[in-house]
């Protein structure tokens, strides 16, 4: 399939929160998205603690696709890595090498920024996806546990002492 890759603006928010709300119903939390138009133009211009880029995915001059990424740092390698935060393709366009595409053109970064390592989570439901980042070479963490704070729980033990 004919395809364009580049990089996203600020002006490509809108379709990139679009996007983020078709991954959230693929992934079954269609009201989990607070993201705002706002909130990713500004994040996307660097206006915030973690400054996030994207690679879109066009099929004639339609955004269909998304790669959203930012920077992390290993301490034990001295240098940063690449976090995939998203990776998404609408469903009608999946199967036609296009999040190869995104893949590549993320490892390509991660080469070209000297990034130790190019990593990402996966839900351990989704075996479509699993199965793909298996066959791009990717190994599964094992031993390793996600955790997560937020809400009010973060709020709490923000402000303990």
């Amino acid at each position: 399939m004919t395809h364009t890759l580049r990089m996203a603006t600020e002006n490509d928010a809108e379709a990139i929160l679009g996007l983020i709300q078709d991954l959230a119903d693929y992934e079954k939390e269609p009201d989990a998205v607070e993201a705002t138009v706002e909130s990713v133009a500004s994040d996307l211009a660097g206006n915030s603690a973690v400054k996030i880029e994207c690679i879109l995915v066009e099929v004639k001059g339609a955004v269909v696709g998304m790669a959203l990424f930012f920077h992390t740092y290993s301490t034990w390698r001295g240098r940063p890595g690449l976090y995939l935060e998203d990776l998404f393709v609408k469903l009608e366009y999946r199967g036609q090498g296009l999040g190869l595409s995104l893949m590549r053109a993320l490892a390509g970064v991660a080469k070209e920024r000297n990034c130790a390592r190019f990593e990402w989570a996966c839900l351990d439901w989704n075996e479509p996806s699993i199965q793909f980042y298996q066959s791009l070479g990717a190994k599964q963490m094992d031993g390793w546990s996600v955790f997560r704070l937020e809400g009010a729980d973060l709020e709490r033990l923000a402000q303990e002492d």
